[in-house]
């Protein structure tokens, strides 16, 4: 792992576009040579875009390998490269929300979508935050990871298993909670709500969270700008009147948003996860 850390920092100093089309290289390879993530990505794709022909999912496949791999190279970018660097390849838009932020607790949703880190680093030139994290088995890359999301400023990272507290008590201490809610982790602490129409096991977390607090939820979206220039990262308006009294509907108005965001960028989605894999009772698995 050392070695594959010095690799990425070496090729941090190249252009963006020869490290992007690098990357892009990469992921083509992946695709023939990784088959069972390339089975859950089409599956996933069938299930979500079955209006799609099959050769049209299979690019966006082929495609999403592609910007994954250039998202895990240009992270050595995002842990390594100058703040002026930084602040020159990533546009935001409009702008990192710090009133809403300074106002009261706020809740940033972030999606995943495959350069989602991109977003924390736009934060975190701003202001510090909290989230969830999971500790890589790796303690070289581990130790990696979590030094270059914190260089900038300190960040608190709590794992799933310490519960909600620490996370409401970082958020009264006026950091932004940076959360992840669109993949499967079961059916504990979730509802079946549809996803692109398919019931998939999504965390309530979100509305629930809003509910007890009162934070404002602020969608964020990291995606690839054209051209290999660099990324852009969409901070839209809080949610007005979020959750309301019904938290299966709140779920839903989530989902929804995630799914009209991946239909703009569907290439850049992690379909390679299983999102699907849990099932409603007496349902075959789809994997």
């Amino acid at each position: 792992m050392r070695a594959v850390l010095l690799l990425m920092w070496l090729l941090h100093w190249l252009p963006l576009p020869v490290l992007g089309r690098l990357g892009e290289g990469v992921g083509s390879i992946l695709f023939f040579l990784i088959r069972k993530r390339r089975h859950i990505t089409l599956t996933n794709l069938r299930l979500c875009l079955p209006h799609l022909s099959e050769a049209e999912r299979t690019r966006i496949a082929r495609q999403h390998f592609q910007m994954y791999a250039r998202s895990v190279l240009e992270r050595g970018i995002l842990w390594w490269a100058s703040e002026r660097r930084l602040k020159r390849l990533i546009q935001i838009e409009p702008a990192v929300p710090l009133d809403v932020i300074q106002q009261g607790l706020t809740i940033l949703m972030c999606p995943h979508f495959v350069c989602l880190d991109v977003a924390g680093v736009a934060v975190m030139l701003e202001s510090s935050l909290c989230s969830i994290y999971t500790e890589q088995r790796n303690k070289v890359f581990d130790h990696a990871l979590r030094q270059g999301r914190s260089r900038f400023r300190p960040v608190k990272l709590f794992s799933r298993a310490d519960g909600v507290k620490p996370i409401i008590r970082a958020m009264h201490e006026g950091l932004p909670y940076f959360m992840l809610p669109d993949m499967d982790f079961g059916a504990k602490n979730a509802e079946f709500v549809p996803f692109f129409g398919v019931p998939a096991a999504t965390l309530t977390a979100l509305p629930r969270l809003a509910a007890s607090t009162g934070a404002k939820v602020v969608p964020v979206i990291a995606t690839m700008l054209p051209e290999y220039r660099g990324w852009k990262v969409t901070f839209h308006p809080p949610w007005e009147n979020y959750p309301g009294a019904n938290i299966t509907a709140a779920t839903r108005q989530m989902n929804a948003f995630i799914e009209q965001e991946i239909l703009k960028t569907p290439a850049e989605y992690f379909w390679a996860h299983k999102r699907f894999k849990t099932r409603p009772e007496g349902e075959a698995g789809v994997y």
